[in-house]
């Protein structure tokens, strides 16, 4: 029980280990995407067949990757080896039920746990050697991915389905408060189930074609614009929080914020997740208050987005552009501002805490 207090103890370390090996997955993905978008002049995923849609799809497989990279390495550093495939498999799954990256920090912690009690089982000496490369991980990825998928994959999409029938209704009947909750559901887990709810609900929006008019209503516009700063905010909020305050931030946070800012101008709300996943419980509040303040103040200064996209890629067709860019930077402002109220500076070498930073991987039959 000792042990377990001390593992569980150590999960902020072991959170930070896990963001610097995806760090480089959601850099290298992120800024590959948010280029192909960028170099197609629109709002929109580039047409298949193009270069630009490879492009495209080279960047989005490192954002596919950055979910089970943090679950693997979050278990490697709470049990070293034997937990990378539990918890990478286990990331992999809350992906494909749509949990997101908290569904991977959720997977990475339950495979440490489930591997640190496997390590613990006594066996004969002659399959001492055999436990961590063939018994434990696959007893421990069978435990992780039956929880994932049989136990949360449920109660995961009738949240979701709830949550969409709420949205829908709520309506538009008091913009501010439809403002609010729009901004809050898309900065909470940065592409994950819960902005995607959000996310649809504005493209269905814009979608729906007023008939007299042959184009989507003001309100859905308004909509729209709300959701698309609400959009760019957390990434480009948390990169300019680096700049103002770098000593609360480790070297790879500090780099991380530079592509994280390319990566919200294009919409890529993903860039923040770094940040979220190595310190949950000031960066998800100050990012959702920043959103929350963007969105509501881009609909009320009368803000259109007909494109079904976010970030500033969408200004050359913006109704209200002037408003649209005020409301994003007022966003940015609240939550690079509470970020680092919030946050302590770091003492020492915040890098140093990483684990496997120096380890070389070496396998032993022994």
């Amino acid at each position: 029980m000792r042990e377990l207090k001390e593992l569980l103890k150590n999960t902020r370390q072991h959170l930070m280990s896990g963001v610097s090996y995806m760090i480089p997955f959601v850099v290298a993905g992120g800024v590959l995407l948010a280029l192909s978008v960028l170099l197609y002049g629109s709002a929109a995923v580039p047409p298949k067949g193009t270069a630009l849609n490879d492009l495209f799809n080279i960047g989005a497989a490192g954002l596919g990757l950055m979910v089970p990279i943090l679950a693997g390495f979050i278990a490697f550093s709470m049990v070293d080896r034997p937990g990378i495939a539990p918890g990478a498999i286990g990331g992999f799954l809350a992906g494909q039920i749509g949990a997101g990256f908290l569904g991977g920090i959720i997977a990475g912690l339950l495979a440490g746990l489930v591997v640190f009690y496997l390590k613990k089982i006594r066996v004969p000496s002659i399959m001492r050697s055999v436990m961590p490369i063939f018994v434990i991980p696959l007893v421990g990825t069978f435990v992780v991915g039956g929880l994932i998928v049989w136990v949360l994959g449920q109660p995961i999409a009738g949240v979701m389905i709830a949550m969409k029938a709420w949205l829908e209704a709520l309506g538009t009947g008091n913009l501010v408060v439809l403002g609010i909750v729009l901004g809050l559901m898309i900065a909470f887990d940065m592409g994950g189930p819960v902005n995607k709810v959000a996310y649809a609900f504005g493209v269905a929006m814009v979608g729906t074609i007023d008939p007299a008019t042959g184009m989507a209503t003001p309100m859905a516009l308004k909509i729209m614009a709300g959701i698309g700063v609400a959009i760019c905010i957390p990434p480009i909020g948390m990169g300019l929080a680096t700049f103002l305050a770098p000593k609360k931030y480790t070297t790879e946070e500090r780099e991380a914020g530079k592509a994280g800012i390319l990566m919200g101008l294009i919409g890529i709300t993903e860039g923040a997740i770094p940040f979220a996943a190595s310190d949950p419980f000031r960066v998800i509040p100050s990012i959702m208050v920043g959103s929350a303040v963007g969105s509501v103040t881009a609909m009320l200064l009368g803000a259109g987005n007909p494109a079904p996209w976010g970030g500033w890629i969408v200004l050359p067709v913006a109704r209200g552009a002037f408003g649209y860019v005020i409301a994003t930077l007022l966003g940015i402002i609240v939550t690079a501002l509470m970020v680092n109220v919030l946050k302590k500076t770091i003492k020492g070498d915040a890098d140093k805490e990483v684990i496997g930073d120096n380890e070389e991987i070496e396998i032993d039959f022994e």
